[in-house]
């Protein structure tokens, strides 16, 4: 009964928050919304962002304060923009280590062919094997940093392209790929560290890092 009276408060609390958030315009409740949520939950919700790219920021400067850090992406095109510079920097005293998970442009699991197909539908820009393309040159990029900066490694993964997953020792930014859109539109959730989320997502990288192949060169799309 207890369970049920806290279930029906915390809908209406939220409820109360959010209209009210809407009235104002104010960005604050829907924080506070998500504090007190999380906090009864177990969750470990911290912040929302409406579209992956909106997050850009705030993960640049999450990057610089991480001592380690561990990706998990579907193309990987971010990793040479601004928000990552901090990571590849070799010298930095306080980042120790940064692995990178990127999708096997190879597919032998016909998994990137399977999000090419949902992309496509939306983007008639993307044809067929392009993503396999993006990887392979994402890949080349991520070596080339690796071969100045000792502390980052790159592996390949075969599995389902549905998320992008970057963790700090800090912090886990969550994107679940929404079906035939870019992974930049969509919705990215962060997670606290010593949430069930935050465990969730690092047993996740972990496990693929562990099954992950090296990428040479017999990995590459043609």
């Amino acid at each position: 009964m207890q369970e049920l009276v806290i279930g029906v408060v915390s809908s209406l609390i939220a409820t109360v928050l959010t209209v009210a958030a809407g009235w104002f315009g104010l960005s604050w409740p829907r924080r506070l919304l998500l504090r007190l949520l999380s906090r009864m939950s177990g969750v470990g919700v911290l912040r929302s962002y409406p579209k992956q790219s909106a997050a850009n920021a705030d993960l640049a400067a999450d990057l610089r304060a991480a001592r380690w850090i561990k990706v998990l992406t579907g193309r990987g095109n971010e990793l040479a923009r601004d928000s990552f510079q901090e990571a590849w920097r070799p010298g930095n005293p306080r980042l120790e280590s940064t692995r990178v998970l990127l999708p096997d442009p190879a597919d032998p699991g016909g998994w990137l062919r399977a999000r090419e197909d949902e992309v496509r539908r939306l983007d008639p820009g993307v044809e067929s094997g392009l993503l396999a393309k993006q990887v392979s040159a994402n890949i080349d990029y991520v070596t080339a940093v690796a071969t100045k900066n000792a502390s980052v490694e790159l592996r390949l993964f075969d599995a389902p392209h549905n998320c992008r997953v970057i963790l700090t020792d800090r912090l886990a930014y969550f994107t679940p790929y929404l079906q035939e859109t870019h992974g930049r539109n969509s919705p990215c959730l962060v997670f606290r560290n010593g949430s069930a989320m935050y465990d969730y997502l690092l047993r996740l990288f972990d496990g693929l890092w562990q099954a992950g192949a090296g990428a040479g060169p017999s990995t590459r799309a043609d």
